[in-house]
């Protein structure tokens, strides 16, 4: 896992993209990448993460907010143990377009936390949606409902060290083992997204429409087998591949089919999948 106390790097991967086709037909632009900052994110004690709402949300719904399971106060769930309903009163900074803190987010509840076959925490906060953009201008991330895709240009955005990372999705991981733990269809990034500890629970978002697709949670960093700061990948036969220096984050797009009206937790919804208690 990405753990919150290692040595920060000083560079910034920055990635070029997109490329002018030779010839242009007729009212065929490309359209432009929307603009990828540091709103609605949130700064956490010892990790990232972001206000979020889904497809289906209202903006008088209570705000959520969502990081990895690592991330959880009371420490890592256990393989197999999903929480769901605890109380907390975690405190989140809030963050606008530059980075600065504009506000202090409280949780009331731990909704949905776990660090089997994905590694995810959402918290309830105290306010709403339509509360936190009067008060401070600033709206949710909205997270996507459909599988990424491999080649997306992606930046992964860490309210922790108010930095940006530039990348595209690598591809995905049949099976991303580390430690005691084990990850579903993990989304691998491109070597420039060389997150770091802290980055735990950035969203990571899709540059082409600004929408979650995954949440930041881990990295290969020395390049040992499967251990803890150094997952590896397995696949469908068994075979396990190490890539030192190649870090990944968790889909989410499965994640809004299991809140209803209200943003209510239904783990017996119709097309849930995250795993229960």
């Amino acid at each position: 896992m990405n753990k919150p106390l290692l040595a920060a790097l000083s560079s910034v991967a920055i990635a070029g993209l997109g490329a002018a086709p030779a010839v242009a037909a007729p009212h065929t632009a490309a359209k432009p990448a929307v603009t990828v900052n540091f709103a609605g994110t949130v700064s956490l004690s010892n990790c990232s993460g972001s206000v979020i709402r889904f497809p289906n949300s209202a903006d008088t719904d209570p705000a959520l907010v969502l990081t990895n399971g690592h991330c959880l106060e009371t420490g890592f769930p256990e393989p197999g143990e999903v929480i769901t309903g605890q109380s907390s009163s975690r405190s989140f900074g809030l963050l606008n377009a530059g980075g600065s803190k504009v506000a202090t987010l409280r949780a009331n509840q731990v909704v949905y936390s776990t660090m089997t076959d994905t590694d995810v925490t959402i918290y309830r906060t105290t306010t709403t949606y339509a509360a936190i953009k009067n008060s401070y201008g600033i709206s949710p991330l909205t997270v996507q409902d459909t599988h990424p895709t491999a080649g997306t240009a992606i930046k992964v955005v860490s309210g922790y060290w108010k930095r940006t990372y530039s990348c595209n999705v690598d591809g995905f991981v049949y099976r991303l083992k580390e430690g005691d733990w084990t990850w579903k269809d993990s989304l691998r990034y491109t070597s420039s997204c060389n997150t770091i500890g802290g980055t735990s629970g950035s969203p990571v978002i899709d540059t082409a429409t600004g929408k979650v697709v995954a949440v930041n949670n881990t990295g290969n960093e020395d390049g040992e087998r499967c251990t803890e700061n150094n997952p590896c990948e397995v696949d469908e036969s068994g075979n396990v591949t190490v890539r030192k220096g190649i870090n990944y984050a968790e889909e989410t797009y499965n994640i809004p089919a299991c809140f209803t009206t209200g943003n209510k937790l239904d783990l017996s919804a119709s097309g849930c999948t995250l795993p229960k208690p």
